[in-house]
């Protein structure tokens, strides 16, 4: 429909996507190969002929895009909204690592095709357009994008830049690209299930040997002590101006700590080197994988305090597609701890090449971004001591009635004693 040449109006509404609705910052990805023609969804792209591509499973036929929910519908609606885009754009950490990136592999973006899933603002565009780019398709569901296409006329890049108001499961184009961007990292990395479309947009169009920023992510939990957040939300009852208000007690940490709370800690808080929990190649990860993540883990106490529960962060990476595992299996982008032993008591190397990849982290001890940190709270904290072994279960599962909503499922054990904790980020 939107071919390579010809682009008189930069701004494109697909008519099947319900109104009023946007998607958030980043999502769309996969990877196919072979000719391509119009699938049976309507879909198209170029006629691009890939010999590089072999996959016995690009003859298989790719599967309707699934409906837009009323949740789908909820959640494009209030990226509609300009404070969750100023609040991100205004998140310098996030906003420059972007750009950074996108300065940085700009031998990869320089006369190219880029598609930047859930563009927002279209912030991300204009940076792959002042990098060069040839054109950049700008995807977004929510009717933020009426005004994304009117900062891409206003900075005179409307022949370069093409906005597509719609799902990126339901637009058009007529052609591969070489780049996808995207900002789709939710709270703990995986709610709102943005990664999802980043992976539908890269194996819809990407070509082989295509780039992806960021390219990989890795979400991380530790142990983590904090007695001032826990006395001023649960001890502040024990004595209320000389009244005994004890008998709120119960009520306050139900109403504090029973679902996730996303807040800033520091390194301070942190009582253990901390877990991977989940690694994430945005080159090879597929839908299936998001549903359900399932780790164990076992930690040694490096300090004597009260537990109080667990954080959660997590880290991108932007490098190029040579250093995809993918590309490059010899390469392996976590160095953890040997298999023989299992406690997670030592550093974990965070980066396939710390010297030249480009990361961005939410990470307690580095500056703080708008993702914060997650918090999972117990009710009653455990009074661990040093070299204590904390050990036990995590699963993340997509909610069944709104997937972009997360399940959390987590066991542990300490001192002899088990638990269970359940709750839902939503």
């Amino acid at each position: 429909m939107y071919g390579s040449s010809g682009f008189n109006n930069a701004y494109h509404q697909n008519n099947q996507q319900p109104p009023g609705e946007g998607e958030k910052r980043g999502g769309g990805r996969g990877r196919r190969g072979g000719r391509r023609s119009r699938n049976p969804h309507g879909l198209r792209v170029s006629e691009f002929q890939n010999p590089q591509n072999t996959n016995n499973d690009d003859q298989k036929e790719q599967k309707p895009p699934p409906p837009c929910t009323d949740f789908d519908k909820a959640y494009f609606h209030s990226y509609a909204h300009i404070g969750i885009h100023e609040e991100m754009i205004k998140d310098r950490v996030r906003t420059e690592t972007y750009r950074a990136a996108i300065m940085q592999h700009q031998r990869f973006i320089e006369g190219k095709v880029v598609m930047d899933v859930g563009c927002g603002t279209g912030i991300l565009s204009i940076f792959c357009a002042q990098a060069g780019a040839k054109r950049v398709y700008a995807v977004d569901a929510s009717d933020i994008a009426v005004q994304a296409n009117e900062v891409v006329k206003a900075n005179n890049l409307a022949e370069r830049v093409i906005v597509l108001h719609g799902r990126v499961e339901d637009v058009e184009i007529d052609e591969e690209v070489d780049v996808i961007v995207s900002e789709w990292m939710g709270y703990m990395l995986l709610y709102e299930s943005m990664l999802g479309s980043v992976i539908t947009a890269r194996d819809r169009w990407l070509k082989r040997g295509g780039l992806i920023l960021p390219c990989n992510a890795t979400l991380y939990m530790a142990p983590i002590t904090h007695p001032v957040r826990y006395q001023d939300s649960i001890e502040f009852w024990r004595n209320v101006y000389g009244i005994d208000m004890s008998a709120m007690l119960q009520l306050a940490k139900q109403c504090a700590f029973e679902e996730p709370c996303v807040e800033t800690i520091t390194g301070e808080n942190v009582m253990t080197w901390p877990h991977v929990v989940k690694h994430l190649d945005c080159y090879t990860v597929q839908l299936h994988e998001l549903e359900s993540v399932s780790t164990t883990y076992k930690f040694q106490s490096m300090m004597r305090a009260p537990l109080h529960g667990f954080g959660f962060w997590f880290d991108v990476e932007f490098s190029g597609p040579e250093n995809s595992p993918a590309n490059n299996p010899t390469q392996f982008p976590i160095i953890g701890i040997s298999s023989n032993n299992p406690v997670d008591g030592i550093p974990r190397k965070k980066r396939s090449n710390p010297n030249e990849a480009l990361v961005l982290s939410t990470a307690p001890e580095d500056p703080p971004t708008h993702w914060q940190q997650t918090m999972i709270y117990f009710f009653d904290p455990i009074e661990v001591e040093q070299d204590q072994i904390i050990e036990g279960s995590l699963t993340l599962s997509q909610s069944k009635e709104n997937r972009r909503f997360m399940n959390i499922h987590l066991k542990y054990t300490s001192g002899g004693r088990s638990y269970v904790k359940e709750s839902v980020l939503n």
